[in-house]
């Protein structure tokens, strides 16, 4: 038989009679749910389950089944499902491969996502590695006596229970069963007494599956939105119990749901679905990076109360629900002198706040509980309002022991609520990308200006305790001024410019290293190609990744320079003609071009105080941006003034360093005195707080180094960072000069 799609018949390496009469079928059905990327993964893996040799039947029901099963839980699906059969094929329980591919299709269809899959995949070989005594390898050569059986009443059990539920009926059965082959096969085929009380046992609660029509319709209905779910486990995280959330790709939701406080499993699942639809409603993303995680919490708090009473206007026959799910904490249960009470107190709040009758008498729950519902009485409110709110509470109820790593949770926890992932938005690149999703492009973009203060801590050494919360820190872009003043500079030392350019070509990476495993490079890789031919002469799978390629061993720095711009910066130094701040000025241009020249990743900030209420840190150039005429205006726009509380400002620095990708991280701090202001009398107070600082960017991987124009500098500097950490600079007219070699030779 001919077919019409020659070009991908030719790349289905399988030569079986039967598939020519199927194929064009199934490669429709493919085209039609799976993208071209998609379709060569789905030649592939069926090429992949030709080759071992089990006859027809998986090959046809892969062609068959897994378009489908792509559309619904995702094209990576294919190359799974492919490389377990192969691996099955390789082990004893090569027979079990027809009921295992018979089962996948149906066990998509419950699960609803590809990490549950995952799960399901992995309780399957670990059934079958327990049950065979034998490793990864499958060194052993008795096959599971009750996999088949398993894998063929898979359906059925899937219909009844959760996916925690299968892990727990399945290590019974393996637990009890491992020594008793026919009693093993009796339990996975549930013919025993012992496999129907175990199923029993296990069966509880409200599968989602068994809903998701009724939920879809619930959302589109009551909420006006049309939403995909992706369920998932709870039995299968053992460090962070999971919680529902949602992003662009979808609502997560728990697979089960038990009734709990009478409250059925569906309507479990209507309340949460509730509470996160509420939230894409009426909750704006905020700003993360200039918040503690404390204030976070708070946060995330205020808006979940606030967004719930939104709802309860809508729909006030909600209110039972969320009164029997929301945790009852009790005043005075948890002990503020050795644990911490954030949570406990944020609970109260969230009571008081859903129930009238909470009969609190903490003052501050009351008054914030006033001002939550002066907050709602004319509108809705805002996000923003609640941000306020929350920043204002967690300063007026902080605690010495809220610090504490004992953190009490019980009666703290509102399993309804999601994670609250989506409210926030981080504006430093990199910074906590694990948590936060990517801005969807062509969002307003959030400049630094207009940001909520930080607060960081401050180290007391007389106590050997750190205050909390001291010290609050504003930052800001730094206005533009002229960028042509940085432009005559550079002319001004044209000559020194060059003279660093050959400098910064030796930096440059000249080695090439050679990269190996690639399936596209310069030149073929000849001992993996010979080895690939080998492997494909005897029938198995040939390494694809023959070939070779070159790149430069290059520098991986990321450099943040932090300017001390107190008021000394106008002080004209003895025998100069220019100020402190013009010399600095120049310096930080050469610097600047020269790692221009260099392409490492590099940003500068500024930095001044007045007391511990008003540290300012100025944003000058940012890690993603060139050294442009945006960066030179700021540049050229510097102004001193105030004083030098640099403990706060490294740390906030540190914060920005964190976030970048690099083998080393360098933070060059350029001052021209020691720590002070006005605010504090002790000198050595905020010398040991700068110290701490630089302790905790150590412990971080950050290296720091000064760069002090102190004379005096000897009498404290070395306290503050260590020998080798700083260089003093006696002549300040040689800075410019001096600043951009010091860089050199740090880097080189």
């Amino acid at each position: 038989m001919t077919t019409e799609y020659p070009d991908y018949r030719e790349k289905l390496k399988c030569s079986f009679e039967q598939l020519e009469d199927v194929f064009d079928d199934c490669i429709k059905d493919a085209l039609r749910n799976m993208t071209n990327k998609g379709v060569e993964d789905y030649l592939s893996g069926a090429s992949l389950v030709c080759m071992i040799g089990r006859g027809f039947d998986p090959v046809l029901t892969y062609l068959e089944e897994m378009p489908e099963m792509a559309h619904k839980l995702g094209e990576p699906i294919l190359k799974v499902v492919a490389q377990c059969v192969w691996d099955m094929s390789r082990s004893p329980n090569g027979k079990a491969i027809p009921p295992f591919m018979q089962c996948l299709p149906e066990a998509s269809r419950r699960l609803g996502s590809l990490g549950q899959m995952h799960n399901f995949i992995d309780i399957i070989f670990d059934m079958m590695e327990d049950t065979t005594g034998s490793t990864h390898g499958f060194h052993t050569t008795v096959p599971s006596p009750g996999l088949p059986n398993l894998l063929n009443q898979v359906p059925y059990l899937l219909s009844q229970l959760s996916l925690e539920g299968l892990k727990n009926w399945i290590e019974y059965g393996v637990r009890n069963y491992s020594d008793h082959p026919e009693r093993q096969q009796d339990y996975f085929s549930l013919q025993s007494a012992d496999a129907k009380a175990m199923l029993q046992r296990e069966r509880h609660g409200t599968l989602y599956m068994d809903y998701e029509r009724q939920l879809d319709m619930y959302m589109r209905s009551m909420w006006q939105q049309d939403e995909y779910f992706v369920p998932y486990s709870l039995g299968f995280d053992d460090l962070r119990k999971p919680q529902p959330y949602y992003d662009e790709l979808g609502m997560r939701i728990p697979d089960v749901y038990d009734e709990m406080n009478n409250v059925s499993g569906i309507n479990r699942y209507r309340i949460t679905l509730a509470h996160m639809a509420g939230h894409k409603r009426w909750t704006e993303r905020q700003i993360a990076d200039n918040l503690s995680p404390f204030q976070r919490i708070a946060v995330e708090a205020f808006e979940d109360s606030r967004v719930e009473q939104l709802i309860l206007r809508e729909y006030p026959g909600l209110k039972k629900y969320f009164m029997a799910l929301h945790p009852v904490p009790v005043e005075g249960d948890c002990n503020s002198e050795k644990e911490s009470c954030v949570r406990h107190r944020l609970a109260m709040l969230s009571r008081a706040i859903l129930d009238e009758n909470h009969g609190y008498q903490n003052p501050d729950i009351l008054e914030y509980l006033e001002k939550f519902q002066d907050a709602l009485k004319d509108g809705e409110s805002s996000t923003k309002e609640m941000l306020g709110l929350a920043v204002s509470f967690t300063a007026k109820t902080r605690r010495q022991t809220d610090l504490s790593p004992n953190v009490r949770f019980e009666n703290t926890e509102i399993d309804y609520r999601d994670d609250n992932r989506h409210m926030w938005l981080f504006i430093e690149e990199n910074d906590e990308a694990e948590d936060d999703t990517s801005e969807p492009q062509g969002q307003e973009v959030v400049e630094p200006d207009g940001l909520p203060p930080r607060h960081y801590h401050e180290w007391d050494y007389n106590t050997t305790s750190f205050k909390p919360d001291w010290v609050t820190l504003y930052e800001s872009l730094h206005a533009p001024g002229n960028a042509s003043m940085i432009d005559k500079i550079l002319e001004k030392h044209s000559a020194l410019a060059n003279y660093l350019k050959r400098i910064l070509d030796m930096l440059k990476p000249q080695q090439y290293t050679r990269v190996r495993y690639q399936e596209d490079g310069s030149e073929l890789d000849l001992d993996i190609a010979i080895r690939s031919l080998i492997d494909f002469k005897s029938g198995s799978q040939p390494d694809p990744r023959i070939n070779m390629s070159h790149e430069h061993s290059g520098r991986d720095f990321a450099v943040l320079l932090l300017m001390d711009l107190s008021a000394s910066l106008n002080d004209v130094p003895d025998g100069c003609t220019q100020s402190i701040l013009e010399l600095s000025r120049e310096a930080v241009t050469l610097l600047g071009w020269s790692i221009e020249q260099l392409g490492d990743k590099f940003a500068i900030a500024g930095f001044h105080s007045d007391t511990r209420h008003n540290v300012r840190y100025h944003h000058i150039k940012g890690f993603s941006e060139h050294w442009d005429d945006g960066v030179k205006a700021r540049l050229a726009a510097l102004e001193p003034g105030f004083s030098t509380r640099m403990g706060a400002a490294v740390r906030h620095a540190s914060h920005y360093l964190e976030g970048q990708k690099a083998d080393k991280k360098l933070l060059l701090i350029l001052t021209d005195g020691e720590p002070a202001d006005i605010d504090v009398s002790d000198d050595k107070l905020l010398i040991e707080d700068t110290h701490k600082a630089v302790d905790e960017l150590s412990s971080k991987g950050i290296y720091t180094h000064c760069i002090t124009l102190d004379k005096k500098a000897d009498d404290y500097i070395q306290d503050i960072f260590g020998p080798g950490g700083y260089s003093v600079i006696d002549n300040v007219e040689k800075l410019p000069e001096k600043l951009p070699m010091l860089f050199t030779s740090l880097t080189s």
